[in-house]
């Protein structure tokens, strides 16, 4: 846990001592930035020559919270766990908020976890307008440690304060100031000397020394109030998260600070961190903050030096679904987008799309009206290649149909200019398939996976061919990066990594179903387990028409690995495709609120008369954790082929694309570190058994079955 940050005291001729944190990039709080602090302050204290104290943090940055490397170490014992309650008690409380001089936090940047608390122990807070405030330890499996669960509530009151922390909420400078957690907005030029003034004025009583946080009561509702605000918060987290503890622990230590006292508050907030930090669903969240970041460095390519080259006019090939929200994404991010149809009317139509997906962020008021304006006059329509001359990088965006793709690529080798990159947005097919390898631009290939809609969801699955240049990739991951998605680079394969993980784990779904198993129970397991929905609620989600387009690329690719059911085809016959025609494995009303379908019964019991099977006793009665241990092993099992055969570089990448991509819950893990909690040998031989029952599609692959012979993954 040793570190190069420290904090550093120069005292002015005004007598005003500047304390600065500086542990670059965020200005994180490790134990030596946090002793040195304290070091700092002491020092100010006893010194005649400073009135009054600023902190604030280096290179425009307050500070990003407590290293998240720390945890780890911690995690895995690697060095003695503080004390907690000596950082939150003797540090802040006894030492920095009893302050006799006046204490100004200035912010700049971030002020986020420890950041933050450090600020609440000031007596006053100036902030510039971006500035990012908040308390996110949610993300991590912990609540904080160092005194937020009792100044915040007290600062800015009870509902908003478990709102910010139960929801990991960050405010801006201008939201923190309405809300009282700030006390002045300025530039970041007028920063600090606005905080130098603003620590004089208090020390010369022109401002008024206000209470330190901890004990303020002028925000906090009345005790019958408080009850009720904690019982619906409760409540809320119960709903939003019955799997985990800690939301409820935010609410029982705020709790603890209004009936017992805020001091009583704070001992039972490091002693409850003490005991979250060591928890499953801490240290699988703290696995994924880090595997996130990751994605970001690819052997081989990353390491090679590359500077990513700069993109600014993209064109989009299709104005459906997938291609307006990948438009939307990058007018978001103030590239200039040129959108193709086949006509003036689907162009228009698309056009539209995109409008309502811009206007849908200014009706939630995550787009001002200027920036919405903004947005859209860097949108551009078109029917034609010509202005395609002219831009940097082209997504095709199309339906899967391998022949429209390939007719695409060969029109834009014709019309883009020599440095644009070509990216396909299929979801399954090989690039193989739709590109020539004998093609002179097959260095600048490359498939761009979004995941719809392309403008909300995270991932990005950036699909390499043997041909493509390590210079594409980097300027991919430089793209992705800039309009906000997490990028996982996988090499080129049939589905890629999620599709291809996702197609056993509907498979199945389908072969359960048919075997005896309720579709509606399943589902309902796997929303208990923790994903946002069932794999038969994924389906009518997807789509049947795209769900069987992936089958049939599948089938040709995984041959002796396909469980053929009739299901899907029967439905399809009667127009039941999903959401989109409100019929699918539920109905939808034209809300899109679902309810199950009784009828579902009798396209199940067609599709095992077409099959031949009949109903297994043991699988209509299997529990809700061998449901999803029968579905989702299968998935680990791909994962495992995956790796195996090189189509991804790291098992924690399949972790971030499970999130991300499929759903996984994030506080499991990832589906490859969630295996490991379950076991490999464990995972091995019930597959082997389901093979012996159910068919070879089950077969654990030879790279599952080494390690589980290991004992890890």
């Amino acid at each position: 846990m040793k570190s190069n940050g420290r904090a550093i005291i120069d005292v002015g001729a005004d007598g005003v001592a500047v304390i600065t944190i500086i542990n670059p990039p965020v200005n994180s709080l490790s134990l030596d930035v946090l002793y040195s602090l304290k070091d700092a302050f002491e020092e100010a204290f006893r010194r005649d020559d400073v009135k009054a104290i600023v902190v604030t943090g280096c290179h425009g940055k307050f500070s990003g919270g407590f290293n998240i490397s720390s945890f780890v170490d911690l995690q895995q014992e690697k060095v003695a766990q503080p004390n907690p309650g000596y950082i939150s008690l003797d540090i802040l409380t006894d030492t920095v908020e009893v302050s006799k001089k006046p204490l100004v936090a200035a912010i700049d940047g971030h002020a986020l976890g420890g950041g933050l608390e450090i600020a609440m122990c000031c007596h006053a807070r100036i902030s510039t307008p971006n500035a990012k405030l908040g308390l996110p330890e949610l993300h991590l499996g912990i609540i904080p440690g160092f005194g937020g669960t009792q100044r915040l509530p007290r600062l800015v009151g009870l509902a908003k304060s478990l709102e910010m922390m139960l929801t990991a909420k960050l405010v801006k400078g201008e939201e923190a100031l309405d809300l009282g957690l700030v006390d002045a907005i300025v530039s970041s030029n007028q920063l600090l000397n606005t905080a130098r003034k603003w620590a004089l004025d208090i020390w010369e009583h022109k401002r008024p020394w206000n209470i330190a946080s901890l004990y303020r009561t002028d925000k906090m509702e009345s005790l019958g109030e408080a009850k009720e605000i904690l019982k619906f918060a409760r409540a809320q987290a119960l709903r939003i998260a019955p799997n985990l503890h800690h939301p409820l622990a935010f609410v029982d230590v705020v709790e603890e600070g209004i009936v017992s006292g805020p001091r009583a508050g704070l001992i039972k907030e490091y002693e409850t961190f003490e005991v979250l930090i060591h928890s499953v669903p801490c240290k699988a969240l703290v696995h994924i903050f880090f595997a996130q970041r990751g994605t970001m460095r690819v052997p081989g390519v990353t390491d090679m030096g590359l500077v990513p080259r700069h993109v600014k006019r993209v064109g989009i090939i299709g104005g459906g679904l997938m291609g307006s929200g990948i438009a939307t994404a990058f007018l978001l991010s103030n590239y200039h987008v040129i959108l193709k149809e086949v006509n003036d009317k689907v162009l228009e139509a698309g056009i539209e799309r995109i409008k309502a997906n811009l206007q849908s962020r200014v009706n939630k008021g995550k787009l001002s009206q200027e920036k919405f304006e903004k947005a859209l006059s860097l949108l551009i329509g078109t029917v034609d290649y010509e202005s395609f001359r002219a831009i940097d990088m082209v997504f095709e965006a199309v339906t899967e149909d391998l022949s429209l793709k390939k007719q695409i690529f060969t029109d834009l080798e014709k019309y883009c200019p020599p440095h644009c990159i070509l990216a396909s947005n299929t979801s399954t097919i090989d690039l193989n398939l739709i590109v020539d390898e004998k093609s002179k631009y097959v260095d600048r290939i490359i498939g761009a996976h979004f995941f719809s809609p392309a403008h909300v969801m995270p991932l990005l699955e950036i699909v390499r061919t043997q041909n493509t240049s390590p210079q594409v990739i980097v300027d991919l991951l430089d793209v992705g990066k800039k309009i906000k998605k997490t990028p996982v680079v996988v090499r080129n394969c049939t589905g890629f990594s999620v599709n291809r993980m996702l197609f056993p784990f509907t498979q199945a779904a389908l072969l359960l179903v048919e075997h005896g198993a309720d579709v509606y129970c399943i589902d309902s397991a796997f929303t208990k387990f923790g994903m946002a929905m069932g794999p038969f609620r994924l389906f009518d989600l997807v789509g049947f028409n795209v769900a069987m387009a992936s089958e049939a690329q599948f089938v040709s690719s995984m041959p002796g690995r396909i469980y053929k059911s009739m299901l899907i085809p029967l439905m399809q016959q009667d127009k039941r495709l999903g959401e989109t025609t409100r019929k699918g494995f539920y109905l939808y009303d034209e809300g899109r609120k679902v309810k199950p379908d009784p009828d579902i019964k009798k396209y199940i019991e067609k599709a095992r008369e077409i099959s031949g099977v009949s109903i297994d006793p043991k699988v209509a009665k299997l529990s809700e954790k061998d449901m999803v241990e029968m579905i989702f092993f299968p998935l680990v099992n791909e994962a495992c082929r995956l790796l195996a055969e090189g189509i991804v570089v790291k098992a924690s990448d399949l972790d971030i694309a499970s999130v991300m991509g499929i759903g996984f819950p994030p506080y499991r893990g990832g589906i490859l570190y969630w295996a490991d909690t379950v076991g490999s040998k464990y995972i091995c031989s019930r597959l082997d058994e389901w093979a012996t029952i159910y068919g070879k599609n089950f077969k654990p692959c030879d790279y599952l079955a080494e390690k589980a012979a290991r004992g890890f993954l």
